[in-house]
């Protein structure tokens, strides 16, 4: 049995910092994107819940792999994992919680311990690379 999550996230950064989002009910934040579904290509998994989550228009032709991190899954049993397919887009329109999302962020590093496993790596490796403050 594969216990491993497959999910799409966008790195959108500005000045230092990150956008994260968090969802109704729950207490760490994650970055923007989610689960794949059957016959998706990363890109469409991106635009379709970027749009879904921000309500924003993400350019497909614009975006760059980041990098994929793997961690354990935040609330699930010990041994599920996620794996985190990460790209940068350029994107059109204002960014606002939609759908599940009850609250937006733009964290920092010293906001390290508010998100969940997988994206502490991925923040580590942002700041590491001079990209998060």
């Amino acid at each position: 049995m594969n216990n491993t999550i497959d999910k799409i996230a966008w790195i959108h950064l500005d000045n230092g910092r990150i956008l994260s989002t968090r969802s109704r009910g729950k207490n760490v934040y994650y970055l923007p994107g989610g689960k794949r579904e059957p016959g998706e290509t990363d890109l469409d998994t991106l635009t379709r819940e970027i749009d879904e989550e921000l309500s924003i228009a993400i350019i497909p032709t614009t975006a760059t792999h980041v990098g994929t991190y793997q961690a354990q899954a935040h609330g699930h049993a010990e041994g599920a994992t996620v794996q985190m397919t990460c790209y940068t887009a350029d994107h059109r329109g204002t960014p606002a919680p939609s759908s599940e999302i009850e609250e937006i962020a733009w964290l920092t590093y010293a906001d390290r311990a508010r998100v969940s496993p997988v994206d502490q790596i991925i923040f580590d490796h942002l700041h590491q690379t001079g990209q998060l403050h």
